[in-house]
């Protein structure tokens, strides 16, 4: 499928308001692709299917994660949580995606990981500061990205479980190990 078709088959499947989070996604995947030298190409379609399942009947999302023998620490996190890896396996299975680390920028892009690629960075940073984003600290994370991809990756990261802890949420192991690599790498 060329963007055209895969922005129209993924538009059906989400209410307006994210539907432009996805093209803001996919806009600023791809700028940042441009600054970090990674293929365009792969950075515009992990960011179209990123959230290609977000809106997906619960239930169905979790079977899917029973079903394919996900993670099944998953099940025990918030739903918000099953889109990605779901969403990785849907687009492999209809939209065909085959490149692991497309598929991995899509399974990743809500909780991190350790040892993330440069795409993967780039997708998990693209859908938290792309410009539709409003909240509390979105512009000094933005202004992050000349700084080079890892701090800007590490600042993400680092907001993502303060605003979890905050709100006294449990924090998915894969984001504690993320922010550790992270923090080691920095070192």
């Amino acid at each position: 499928m060329n963007k055209d078709e895969l922005l129209n088959a993924i538009r059906t499947r989400m209410p307006e308001k994210r539907f432009v989070h996805t093209l803001g996604v996919m806009e600023t995947a791809i700028q940042l692709a441009k600054m970090y030298e990674v293929d365009e190409k792969e950075a515009e379609l992990a960011a179209i299917l990123h959230d290609v399942v977000k809106f997906a009947d619960r239930d169905w999302l979790q079977q899917t994660i029973i079903e394919q023998q996900m993670e099944p620490t998953l099940l025990t996190f918030h739903h918000e949580l099953w889109h990605a890896p779901v969403g990785a396996y849907v687009a492999q299975q209809e939209f065909g995606v085959t490149n692991q680390d497309v598929l991995n920028a899509i399974c990743y892009h809500t909780t991190g990981r350790k040892y993330m690629s440069k795409l993967e960075k780039i997708i998990y940073c693209a859908d938290m500061i792309e410009p539709n984003r409003q909240f509390p600290g979105v512009d000094e994370l933005r202004q992050h990205v000349e700084q080079g991809l890892e701090l800007l990756m590490k600042a993400c990261v680092v907001h993502s479980i303060q605003f979890l802890i905050q709100k006294n949420q449990p924090v998915y192991p894969d984001s504690i190990h993320c922010y550790n690599v992270l923090v080691a790498k920095g070192k």
